[in-house]
């Protein structure tokens, strides 16, 4: 399964950007055994952790299992602390602003390499990425992970592709799952404008789906939809500016703001829209990935399933040849410059036992997302999801990954200027003038 994914459709993923930045300083293999060797006098005793809520990585109880092993095989210890994608960033950019940041941190390339990375906090990992990793990871998912004079600031260890989803079950009382390719989870521009319509009518006076814009929590939803839509773009493909006053990017938008049964939602962002739709208020979600499939708003009842049990099934998001470019997350480790050789050491040596031993598959599945690599340190991890039905059903959508164009300059003012874009429009405003004005913003920053 994974296999596929690595050799036809991962090796085009930011190739015009990022396929020149030059590869880490290459070290032996002995990189790999140290992940797992007792703590020597040159690594501290104790490090802290800071993660987003990255599948289970948020989870206490399954954290613990993985730092109480490591611990065990290593002798240091892990401080964990949870972050929310609500107010995580401010809590890491006061901590760093102080100078008492953690040790390691784990979230993706936008915020360690774009953000943090750019601005000097984080540490070169080139020395633990061994020729050996190097082959392995998908070359495009290691790309990203690099700053452009090939500085590594994270060392991947899961992806996936976000999509969006519907409640089934209503879907087919309304008769719209007729416009559904439940097989390949797919749906033309078409079809979606078409089970739209029918749920509205069938709901009537109901919001089916929420255009999310409070801030930017799940914003990559929106951003699929729209650029999906009628095959616009969101960045230069070098990376270098935004795109969102293309035609096709407007067309989508005055689309979506005069369909009936779609509601600009200043007021929701992605956690509380998918909220909504667990319970049934929406029919819609835009925003959904695997670990939503498997534990729908993670309130452990059953998987793809709504509170009253509804089926959810997930989809790729519209386009006209229903061919789409979903936006993929990539999640991995970053260790920030301490100026402390044993802590950045002792971190260091947390992510080789993670990503790069025989403790990766467990590391891996406690993401619930899917390995960047097929095989580590020997093991095979391409049918690690082989007795997993729903994982193995949503790998089709991997083949759909588009661009990773997340690493864009000033890319922190763009989203912001993004979610206000969208709030303009909720509220009436012009559309192509509300998007040439917030696009130029993020033009500006990216130019900065």
């Amino acid at each position: 399964m994974l296999k596929k994914i690595g050799t036809t459709v991962l090796a085009g993923v930011m190739a015009v950007s990022l396929a020149a930045c030059s590869s880490g300083t290459s070290t032996s293999a002995k990189a790999t055994a140290a992940g797992t060797a007792a703590a020597g006098s040159d690594a501290a005793s104790s490090i802290t952790l800071w993660t987003y809520p990255i599948g289970n990585w948020g989870d206490e109880a399954s954290v613990k299992e993985l730092t109480d092993a490591f611990t065990a095989d290593t002798g240091i210890n892990v401080t964990v602390e949870y972050l929310t994608y609500t107010d995580g960033d401010d809590k890491v950019n006061t901590a760093l602003a102080a100078g008492q940041g953690p040790d390691l941190i784990m979230e993706g390339p936008e915020r360690l390499v774009a953000n943090w990375g750019e601005k000097g906090y984080m540490v070169d990992l080139s020395d633990i990425m061994d020729s050996t990793s190097e082959s392995e990871i998908y070359a495009s998912v290691l790309a990203a992970c690099k700053n452009g004079s090939g500085s590594v600031y994270e060392y991947p260890l899961v992806m996936t592709a976000h999509c969006m989803a519907v409640n089934l079950d209503a879907f087919k009382a309304a008769g719209a799952d007729q416009y559904l390719d439940l097989k390949t989870h797919t749906w033309t521009t078409e079809n979606f404008e078409k089970a739209m319509a029918a749920m509205a009518a069938y709901y009537p006076g109901e919001t089916i789906g929420a255009v999310y814009c409070a801030g930017q929590g799940g914003d990559q939803g929106t951003r699929a939809l729209v650029n999906n839509l009628y095959g616009g773009t969101f960045t230069k493909t070098d990376h270098t500016g935004y795109t969102w006053d293309s035609e096709e990017n407007i067309k989508a938008l005055t689309e979506l703001k005069g369909m009936e049964g779609t509601n600009f939602d200043s007021s929701l962002v992605g956690g509380d829209e998918i909220s909504l739709f667990y319970n049934e208020t929406l029919k819609v979600g835009f925003c959904w990935n695997i670990t939503q499939q498997l534990n729908p708003n993670a309130a452990g009842t059953g998987t793809g399933k709504t509170i009253n049990g509804q089926e959810i099934a997930f989809m790729s998001f519209p386009s006209e040849t229903g061919v789409s470019k979903l936006c993929g997350g990539i999640w991995g480790f970053g260790v920030f410059d301490s100026k402390d050789a044993s802590r950045i050491a002792a971190a260091k040596q947390f992510i080789t036992w993670m990503c790069n031993s025989a403790h990766t598959e467990n590391a891996v599945k406690t993401a619930n997302y899917f390995p960047v690599r097929d095989t580590v340190a020997g093991a095979d991890l391409s049918k690690m999801w082989a007795d997993n039905q729903t994982m193995q059903d949503y790998s089709v959508l991997m083949q759909y990954l588009g661009d990773y164009y997340q690493v864009t300059s000033g890319w922190a003012e763009a989203r912001t200027a993004w979610w206000n874009m969208l709030q303009e429009i909720g509220t009436g405003a012009d559309i192509a003038a509300t998007v040439a004005k917030y696009n130029e913003q993020a033009n500006t920053a990216a130019a900065g």
